[in-house]
């Protein structure tokens, strides 16, 4: 091959390496814009706006997006009921409802709470009638120190919510996750048995 040949190889191959490296960065401009169209809001590391609907009340707060929805119920809206126990989901004592259903608070980023309707132990009572499961707790001793009681009392009242008739074998299913360190689970069974014998009376 001659000399003259290779300079004309050469040349076309430079155009055409320009020509792809130029067509690469078009494409990686036109990725970037619409990965950046694409990406959902970023909240936070700053306080935001939050309303929460608590026991039938709208909470207006601001919270960092870091926070549990157990830190908020128990520090900016004052409703200590809900305990945290080991903080990490493995104990339920800070079981609430969220649209009816039992949460371990201390799992459930407050920002994520969104629209849905959250339940504590103080909003499970009418004024000062109490519900039939924490009535049935008192009544058979259902508790001993009492840390564990607020989220064993919203689980076994969902449970009732659901099943209005449970055998023993129900509520110990409903009550699996929770961990009683007074070993009251004996007495805990009989009183959500009681409970929804009442509650059909």
């Amino acid at each position: 091959m001659s000399n003259a040949n290779l300079s004309v190889s050469r040349r076309f191959f430079l155009r055409g390496t320009g020509a792809a490296a130029s067509g690469i960065a078009l494409l990686g401009e036109a990725g970037a814009a619409s990965a950046a169209t694409d990406e959902p809001a970023v909240s936070g590391p700053g306080t935001v706006p939050l309303t929460l609907h608590v026991n039938g009340r709208a909470y207006d707060i601001g919270v960092e997006p870091r926070v549990t929805l157990a830190e908020v119920l128990r520090g900016p809206l004052d409703l200590t009921g809900t305990k945290i126990g080991c903080d990490r989901g493995s104990c339920s004592a800070c079981t609430v409802w969220v649209d009816g259903a039992p949460v371990a608070s201390c799992m459930l980023l407050a920002i994520d709470v969104g629209a849905r309707a959250v339940t504590t132990i103080e909003g499970l009572a009418h004024g000062d009638i109490l519900h039939p499961v924490q009535e049935a707790f008192i009544a058979h001793d259902a508790m001993q120190c009492g840390y564990c009681t607020p989220g064993m009392v919203m689980s076994c009242a969902a449970l009732l919510e659901h099943t209005p008739e449970p055998t023993a074998k129900d509520v110990e299913a409903a009550i699996s996750g929770h961990l009683c360190r007074c070993g009251s689970y004996p007495h805990i069974v009989e009183a959500v048995l009681a409970a929804s014998k009442t509650r059909k009376a």
